[in-house]
């Protein structure tokens, strides 16, 4: 047994070695990510670089999944170039709008009561709109106007 002890000793050592390192590297890592979504982060767009690469779909009225409730909405939408933004204004009426009204169609009021639940509702919308281009270029949806009424 006294023969085992300095094997043990330096086994229990080596294992421990080990996962210190693998626990730096891993620190490492994700210092490496944070500073690359920091530095992805500063880049802040201009007004004028922000209004070329947006567009806007005013005053949409329909009802919502609620039998006895109406929205009126709008839409802002941010797109990745200037290119993308002039193909998007071509088909926004009678492929995006569309697409916006049977989004609408199926929530609830509830749903987009609070601030969590519009998020959700734009990515989702987002989504929908990318499956529909034909190139998806579309970044982000973002409710500019929203009024929810009883009929």
């Amino acid at each position: 047994m006294k023969k085992m002890m300095p094997w043990l000793a330096t086994m229990l050592l080596a294992i421990t070695l080990i996962v210190v390192v693998v626990f730096v590297f891993m620190q490492g890592q994700n210092k490496n990510d944070t500073h690359t979504a920091a530095a992805a982060e500063e880049k802040k767009m201009t007004a004028d670089e922000i209004v070329e690469v947006s567009s806007e779909l005013a005053q949409i009225k329909t009802n919502l999944a609620d039998p006895d409730r109406i929205i009126m909405v709008s839409f802002s939408f941010s797109l990745s170039d200037k290119t993308a933004k002039e193909d998007f204004e071509k088909i926004k009426s009678i492929t995006v709008k569309p697409i916006i009204i049977q989004a609408l169609a199926d929530t609830k009021a509830e749903e987009l009561s609070t601030a969590k639940g519009m998020k959700q509702f734009n990515e989702k919308l987002t989504g929908l709109i990318n499956e529909a281009l034909p190139e998806p270029k579309l970044k982000s949806t973002s409710f500019s106007d929203i009024v929810i009424a009883p009929m």
